[in-house]
């Protein structure tokens, strides 16, 4: 899981395995972040569709948006103006698409969860360089 800023550089990641739900891993990722300030909006696909979670995150002082499923039986949380800023969704996704490129990532070799963390820290950490610098 990712957290990047509306540049698409990467702010925060966290890895766990597949069986919990994204919703799940939220939290634990904003706590790793690598910024000292925490973000204000929030960015999410359909999974994020979660009424516990965006209370969770208001809660903290961020913004959630997420598109609304279609079976949706709650009334609806989020209006076409915030919306409009899932379209920059893509920047997240460019992200991956940067991590993607450092191959011990894409075929995960570590067998512990530490050393790959590890190895993703430290692709984020060219990310960086390679765009400040």
């Amino acid at each position: 899981m990712a957290i990047a800023d509306r540049h698409g550089l990467p702010v925060a990641v966290g890895i766990a395995s597949a069986s919990p739900h994204e919703t799940k891993l939220v939290a634990a990722t904003i706590e790793q972040r690598f910024t000292r300030q925490k973000p204000r909006r929030m960015i999410g696909d359909l999974a994020y569709d979660s009424d516990p979670l965006d209370r969770r995150l208001r809660k903290r002082g961020i913004q959630l948006i997420a598109p609304h499923k279609r079976n949706r039986v709650r009334a609806k949380t989020q209006d076409g103006r915030e919306l409009r800023r899932y379209c920059r969704r893509w920047k997240v996704e460019r992200l991956f698409a940067w991590l993607h490129n450092f191959r011990r990532l894409v075929i995960r070799w570590e067998y512990h969860e530490a050393n790959f963390l590890g190895l993703v820290q430290l692709g984020c950490i060219l990310i960086l360089l390679r765009n400040y610098l």
